[in-house]
């Protein structure tokens, strides 16, 4: 079997979900597979390996300093796109991951005469905040999506929501649907005691704190979890990890929300706005007292994984997938969310004041929280390893590659 893979992300440059997905589920598809399966990756970058069975190629930034787009960001996705057309070998499946490679996919899938698989990791339409980042390019992200959920021979949906949420945008029959979670390296996040590497950070191992890692993007529900905080049982510290800003705008917003709320908080509010080094992460979420997950959108969240983990207790919006990966009142809180058609609460002070008492509620009783986060490693060890969701990947693959191998007439029968 030979695998091509198309990703925007891919080691070394992972920003999202999407690019730990792509690197922890080909890492264990090649652990997996016999040498005599071949696994090529086209990305954007300038990653260049050859490896026994795995193959990456980056695809480099186009050079339009001497043009004046209109639209830049996706003029360099269409331009990646079309050379991934133009250099991709021979392939018996092709793999796309977001909207940034669903061109090549849907060309190549023609080309190559072979089926196309699209992992869902998000949609679109219920990401309205996008248009403040790409501007009137979203209507095109859009068709994008809509086009290559329409010509996919197979779609991976990361959670039970986001099948439903596929079809019900899409009309695409459940048949063509195939639901494989995300999943954890549970050997890299794992519980451990490092306070040195808190008091680096600026802070206290000796006091409780409440911990945020995440995009600084509407999606993530940053600043809801800002007006929570004022809330917050007092002495409780807030360590917010937020980085990469979507647009100057949310950047300003954040910078002054920060700023107001430390009127209040002094020291006790943390805002490390660079991107923390992974092999810090697991240290940070160990010694959490509560991780929270405040999203507005979130097909599944990875970062909930990671927490859990690490043994944390989660409290995070009831939205998406979420409630597929925290079990409420058994490895986390689980808080009601009422959502506007924009993704944003109806009732922006009323979701701040849940976000805060359930935290409250897991501060006030860390053995309950303690108990939680045994029960969310022990879950999350039976149900969300990469090696089992590998295994589930490429055996989708063959599925596909079988079927398409059959007479039309077959291949198409309900």
């Amino acid at each position: 079997m030979k695998v091509l893979t198309l990703t925007n992300e891919y080691p070394p440059h992972i920003y999202g979900g999407a690019g730990v997905h792509v690197a922890h589920l080909l890492r264990e598809m090649t652990a997996l597979s016999p040498d005599t399966d071949i696994f090529d990756v086209l990305c954007f970058g300038s990653q260049k390996d050859a490896g026994t069975n795995l193959r990456v190629s980056g695809v480099p930034v186009g050079n339009f300093q001497a043009l004046e787009l209109k639209r830049p960001k996706l003029a360099d996705t269409l331009l990646r796109n079309a050379i991934m057309t133009g250099i991709a070998d021979a392939a018996d499946v092709i793999h796309c991951h977001t909207w940034y490679t669903y061109m090549a996919g849907c060309l190549l899938k023609e080309i190559l005469q072979a089926p196309l698989v699209v992992t869902t990791h998000s949609l679109e339409p219920h990401r309205p905040w996008k248009r403040d980042q790409l501007g009137d390019s979203y209507h095109a992200t859009c068709w994008l999506e809509k086009t290559a959920m329409e010509n996919a021979d197979g779609i991976i949906a990361v959670s039970e929501t986001m099948k439903q949420n596929v079809m019900d945008l899409y009309h695409i029959h459940p048949e063509k649907i195939q639901v494989i979670y995300n999943g954890v390296d549970t050997r890299f996040f794992s519980p451990i005691s490092r306070p040195d590497i808190l008091r680096s950070y600026g802070i206290d191992p000796d006091r409780p704190y409440i911990l945020f890692v995440g995009r600084i993007t509407r999606q993530k529900g940053i600043m809801h979890l800002i007006r929570a905080i004022s809330m917050v049982d007092p002495g409780v510290q807030t360590v917010l990890c937020a980085s990469a800003p979507d647009t100057g705008d949310i950047a300003r917003e954040m910078k002054t929300r920060v700023e107001t709320a430390r009127q209040t908080m002094g020291r006790d509010l943390l805002w490390l706005s660079e991107t923390i080094p992974l092999q810090d992460l697991p240290v940070l979420y160990s010694h959490a007292a509560v991780f929270v997950c405040p999203s507005v959108y979130e097909p599944f969240g990875i970062i909930n994984l990671e927490a859990g983990a690490c043994s944390t207790p989660v409290v995070a919006a009831a939205v998406g997938g979420i409630p597929e990966v925290v079990v409420h009142k058994e490895t986390g809180l689980l808080v009601p969310f009422d959502a506007k058609e924009d993704a944003e609460p109806a009732k922006p002070e009323i979701y701040a004041a849940d976000l805060a008492a359930a935290i409250n509620t897991l501060i006030r009783a860390p053995e309950k929280g303690a108990q939680m986060g045994a029960a969310a490693r022990k879950r999350i060890e039976n149900h969300f390893s990469w090696t089992c969701i590998a295994h589930q990947t490429i055996q989708f693959y063959q599925h596909l590659i079988k079927n398409s191998r059959q007479p039309d007439q077959a291949r198409h029968r309900p």
